[in-house]
């Protein structure tokens, strides 16, 4: 499935948007454009809600015919479990992660011991957990984990966008990660001069316009043929007012939709 995500809706959300947008009028916003699949990614309020708001918002979510995914930053059992329990509300199937969260940074080892612990609740539960391809982690650190691991509901999230600050190239990326990817966010990216030609700005682009090779992401991980979902997210630098950067963020969204649905076979 194509879907959308909170990161897809960063401006929008945020509070330098005149009207924050809520989570339920993301969903809403979602359904309006046609999509089925919206992950809730990085979302801090999600964290803060009561359980009484967590089944309101899930409840929205069913109203509207959407599936949930949920995302969240680190692997601390506790914390792992507490995501597992708010899939549950959700009927989540998956949950992306990090291997790093805001107060935590464990070692190798440490993180495989932690993912062995946590990752038989999630099996039980039917729940796959898809750890994030991204700068702070060498991607060949985060296949060895996952496969010392050895679990069919533990994969990757392929962001090849990430990896690029830690000097691995996209393509090499998706060429590593590509069996073992369970999700996959979309954005483009690109390098623009900065003035006085004193180095680069590496930030996002509209899809289709910056350097990231998508046919080759689809040729060697085949999303669509293996079931893997495909959520929108952007990288937007702000754009000088909330008026502008919210009707450019919105225009990435149909542009990425547009893209997406003209791969489909």
């Amino acid at each position: 499935m194509i879907g959308l995500g909170t990161y897809a809706y960063f401006w929008q959300h945020s509070d330098r948007a005149p009207e924050p947008l809520s989570l339920v009028g993301a969903f809403e916003d979602t359904r309006a454009q046609g999509v089925d699949l919206f992950q809730i990614c990085d979302y801090a309020p999600l964290e803060r809600m009561s359980d009484d708001e967590v089944r309101d918002a899930a409840a929205a979510a069913r109203d509207l015919g959407l599936t949930i995914e949920l995302g969240t930053k680190g692997i601390v059992p506790a914390h792992l479990s507490r995501f597992l329990e708010l899939a549950a509300i959700f009927d989540a199937r998956l949950v992306r992660s990090m291997l790093y969260g805001p107060d935590s940074r464990p070692t190798l080892d440490e993180a495989e011991t932690w993912l062995r612990d946590s990752i038989r609740s999630y099996e039980a539960a039917g729940v796959t957990l898809a750890l994030e391809t991204y700068e702070q982690v060498p991607t060949a650190d985060l296949i060895g984990i996952i496969e010392r691991v050895g679990s069919p509901n533990l994969g990757i999230c392929l962001d090849p966008a990430n990896v690029v600050a830690q000097l691995e190239n996209p393509k090499t990326c998706v060429e590593q990660t590509a069996a073992l990817t369970k999700n996959v966010h979309v954005k483009d990216f690109a390098f623009a001069r900065q003035p006085g030609w004193v180095g680069f700005t590496y930030s996002g682009a509209a899809m289709g316009t910056g350097l990231h090779d998508y046919a080759q992401l689809l040729a060697a991980v085949q999303p669509r043929e293996r079931g893997i979902n495909e959520i929108v997210e952007h990288w937007l630098p702000w754009q000088d007012d909330a008026e502008t950067t919210i009707r450019t963020e919105r225009e990435w969204t149909r542009t990425a939709l547009e893209y997406l649905r003209s791969t489909t076979s």
